[in-house]
């Protein structure tokens, strides 16, 4: 096996220096690259934001905004990162660099690398271009989306002159490296082993030698794009004595369109899913602007917020209420469960060690009224108090079928059966809406915590089947 190592603003390193619990942070820091910053050690502020070269949807190569505090140095064996002070130089600043000083985009400095990176990698997206609005919304008329940003924070310069300078931003020019660069194919991944002081970090060449790893160690923890995990080892200082990634296996980065189904590779980031199914699935459309941020979800997955079965993960609510499955596959066989039999207590749930979440499964049709409710202190970037998803069939003005998926109101995610008993082959009607918000206020078991008071979370969970009467009413034949 080849020594683990790494491309870094295109210089090759050796990655033996780093332990497997070492986070591509402190391995670009200990080398002297200190323009990405520790902020929070969690994902949210986005200080350490970097450039991954990654398989693109349209192009071969596309440039990936991550942080890079969460992601471990041995996960990107074999891979290509740019940081900030690879995109340019004081004498010969990089377009986006060079826009956010002249307007105005940094004060401290402290996040403006970082702001830098994410805004680099919205400006070398394939897709990006002019739009005809007037730069007031949400995308400006160059076709920057400012939730490229939504995972970047700053606390002194305010946002006004950083949007100023995204929607300054051009095209890259025609001998602009990194915009060649994705014209080639992605660095592919490699198998990679990194000891140290007992603990290991293993990257398996395919799923037959990862199943066959985790049957020998049914006490590895599982890793994809390690933003819940990261966190782990930043805040609580886990250490795991043996780590299996299993983001880049290709046997879980499919996705499928059947007749009667879709099929959701496990490792597939939540920006894959989203760009691929290009609105498909109109329910997770709704999601994904709500999960979390670009940058999280440029390295998140289904399978990884499924299987740390999170009572207040966003994804299953909303596939609670698309009749999800997960296949689940070990050495021998592999298995279909339904989601809604899946988890079984407070992170817990029926996949035993030795199996790995291959995909989810979606039926096909799909219900044409369908709505995400995420109730949270924030509008972006945010854990939610509650989450409500909604897939209801309704039929000349009677509910033929509803499937509700509730997040943050229990020990585990969980289907509203008496509520959706209450609404099924009833009219849809403002008198039928009340009655069944009252069965959903006692869906669950809320408790009080920081982010919300269990009266407040029951109160939500009513006034969110209210919200979907009131916003459908035009939209569904009486």
């Amino acid at each position: 096996m080849v020594a683990a190592h790494i491309t870094i603003n295109g210089v090759g390193a050796s990655l033996s220096v780093a332990t497997p619990h070492t986070s591509l942070l402190d391995f670009l820091r200990d080398r002297g690259l200190t323009g990405a910053k520790e902020g929070c050690a969690e994902g949210e502020c986005g200080a350490c934001s970097v450039l991954v070269a990654r398989p693109g949807v349209t192009e071969l190569t596309e440039w990936v905004a991550v942080n890079a505090c969460l992601i471990p140095a041995a996960a990107l064996d074999g891979q290509e990162v740019v940081t900030a002070e690879g995109l340019g130089s004081v004498s010969a600043p990089h377009p986006v660099q060079r826009e956010m000083a002249v307007r105005g985009g940094s004060q401290c400095g402290y996040c403006t690398p970082g702001f830098v990176c994410s805004m680099a990698a919205e400006y070398y997206r394939p897709d990006r271009t002019p739009e005809s609005c007037d730069g007031h919304g949400e995308h400006g008329p160059n076709g920057f989306d400012l939730h490229a940003l939504s995972g970047n924070l700053c606390r002194c310069t305010g946002y006004r002159p950083i949007r100023d300078a995204a929607y300054a931003v051009g095209t890259p020019a025609v001998d602009d490296p990194l915009a060649h660069r994705r014209t080639e194919p992605s660095p592919e991944p490699v198998p990679t082993v990194l000891h140290e002081h007992g603990n290991t970090f293993v990257r398996p060449a395919n799923l037959t030698e990862a199943l066959r790893l985790l049957r020998e160690h049914p006490e590895a923890v599982v890793v994809a794009g390690c933003t819940d995990w990261g966190v782990e080892v930043n805040i609580r200082a886990r250490r795991a004595e043996y780590v299996l990634a299993v983001d880049r296996l290709p046997e879980l980065r499919g996705l499928r369109i059947e007749s009667d189904h879709i099929d959701i590779g496990a490792a597939l980031t939540l920006t894959e899913i989203e760009r691929r199914l290009a609105g498909r699935v109109p329910l997770l459309a709704k999601l994904f602007p709500q999960f979390a941020s670009r940058l999280i979800r440029n390295s998140a997955t289904l399978g990884g917020n499924l299987g740390t079965a999170s009572p207040i993960g966003d994804a299953p609510p909303v596939l609670l209420a698309l009749d999800a499955t997960l296949v689940l596959v070990d050495s021998d066989a592999e298995r279909e469960v339904a989601l809604a039999d899946y988890f079984t207590g407070y992170r817990q749930t029926l996949r035993r060690p030795d199996e790995l979440i291959r995909g989810i499964r979606i039926p096909l049709p799909l219900s044409p009224l369908t709505a995400f409710h995420k109730i949270a202190k924030r509008r972006f970037d945010d854990i939610s108090s509650v989450a409500v998803a909604f897939a209801l069939d309704i039929d000349d003005g009677v509910v033929r079928s509803a499937r509700i998926g509730l997040g943050g109101v229990a020990a585990t995610p969980l289907r509203a059966l008496k509520t959706e008993a209450a609404l099924t082959d009833q009219p849809w009607t403002e008198e039928t809406v009340a009655a069944a918000a009252r069965v959903l206020c006692t869906e669950g078991t809320p408790q009080d915590d920081h982010r919300a008071s269990a009266n407040y979370r029951t109160a939500m969970l009513g006034q969110s089947l209210r919200k979907l009467f009131a916003e459908s009413t035009e939209a569904v034949p009486s």
